[in-house]
């Protein structure tokens, strides 16, 4: 009995020599490679707001998800800017240095090349400390634009400096750079929203900014907020209220432009991103989205839920009955069902890219599209509307689950 025994141990301890070293390795690689969030449309950083998150409200997700050992960045970006400019600021956030929108790109659309200067929250972002991107709603967009960027850089950037050497490069539009593992998309427009077609985005942004005021305690005419459009020489004045403010940036021409968000997350604008920003095989995919919608046994329309929020309910009217047959994207009926500003089949993944159910299988190079959470509008996503009060979702588990799926991921 006790030379079985000892034979036991014997081989137990040969398997516990052999497998050990690679799950330590894993586990150890998994610590070095951070999540950075990355906000959407509107969104803000942690020091804004007095402590009111965009990632969770008055909870805060990505402490949870240190406490949970998942290495967290929250990422700040223009919150109205081009996925360009927000890829150059979440380049810098990271990396550390003075944003550069590159010169060739600040030339074309007439504002300045470089932007705020940042310390850097990861510095040695590099080929071996690499990094997974998780984007909510335009963060999506964003997350893919740099990940485009870092890869093969910009063709213009790099024909202006040939030209006119005096001016520089970022090492951005370099290319050559294999520093994500895996991006991770919520609720994001991939194909556009059919709301952001409509002239009336301008008026949503400024009552959604509001809205975010109310909802964080703070009175609208003094509200801290920064639009951070500085490139676009758009700058709170002294004493300037905040509506003054509001005002003064949703009626510049700079919404005129095609290098804002405006027309990024437009049908057309998205559509343009997804021919020249890839889906690479060395790395992973991952996409959620929500449906706060059900179907009408009147019109057949998709109709909002009474649990989305009553800010959303006419965006989600609207793209729960548009329909488009003149020009690419075709918008039919499979649009309709929305969380209040984007369809479900333009959250999964982009037109024309690989894709495949999420079921514990992910694969490489692949949009990995998770079943669609049903009864979630666009912002139970990020925690800060009545779904995790009401009990409809647990924001803090939704997390710890985006991010189990990342670190399961294998090394190679």
């Amino acid at each position: 009995m006790r030379r079985h025994v000892k034979a036991m141990l014997s081989i137990l301890l040969i398997i516990g020599l052999l497998w050990s070293p690679v799950e330590l390795k894993a586990e150890e690689q998994n610590q070095k490679e951070p999540i950075v969030l990355i906000h959407g449309l509107g969104g803000w950083g942690r020091d804004e707001l007095f402590g009111f998150k965009y990632w969770g409200g008055f909870k805060d997700i990505e402490t949870n998800l240190n406490r949970q050992g998942y290495r967290t960045y929250t990422a700040s970006v223009g919150p109205f800017s081009s996925n360009w400019d927000r890829a150059a600021e979440l380049y810098s956030y990271l990396k550390g240095g003075t944003v550069d929108y590159g010169e060739a790109h600040a030339r074309a659309h007439g504002h300045a090349r470089y932007g705020k200067t940042f310390s850097g929250v990861y510095n040695q972002w590099d080929n071996q400390h690499k990094v997974h991107f998780v984007g909510h709603s335009m963060g999506g967009q964003t997350e893919r634009v740099l990940l485009q960027l870092l890869k093969e850089g910009s063709l213009e950037e790099r024909e202006y400096y040939k030209q006119h050497p005096e001016v520089g490069i970022s090492p951005l539009f370099e290319g050559n750079k294999d520093w994500v593992r895996s991006v991770t998309s919520i609720g994001t427009p991939h194909n556009g929203s059919t709301f952001a077609d409509e002239e009336t985005m301008s008026s949503f942004i400024k009552e959604f900014v509001i809205k975010i005021a109310s909802l964080s305690g703070n009175n609208p005419e003094t509200f801290g907020y920064d639009f951070k459009l500085e490139q676009w020489g758009l700058k709170r004045k002294q004493g300037e209220s905040f509506l003054q403010y509001a005002d003064r940036m949703l009626n510049s021409s700079v919404w005129k432009s095609k290098d804002i968000s405006a027309y990024d997350l437009t049908t057309a604008g998205s559509k343009e991103l997804n021919q020249w920003v890839k889906t690479y095989d060395d790395v992973y995919y991952f996409s959620y989205t929500g449906d706060a919608t059900y179907r009408s046994l009147l019109t057949g329309y998709s109709v909002p839920l009474l649990t989305m929020n009553p800010l959303m309910y006419l965006s989600g009217l609207h793209i729960g009955k548009f329909t488009q047959g003149y020009a690419e994207p075709i918008i039919n009926e499979k649009w309709w069902p929305n969380d209040g500003l984007v369809s479900v089949v333009s959250s999964q993944y982009p037109i024309g890219h690989r894709n495949q159910p999420y079921a514990g299988n992910a694969q490489k190079g692949v949009w990995n599209y998770t079943a669609t959470k049903y009864n979630w509008d666009h912002i139970d996503f990020i925690g800060i509307d009545l779904a995790d009060t009401l009990g409809i979702s647990d924001i803090y588990s939704f997390y710890n689950e985006v991010a189990s799926n990342i670190y399961r991921l294998p090394l190679n």
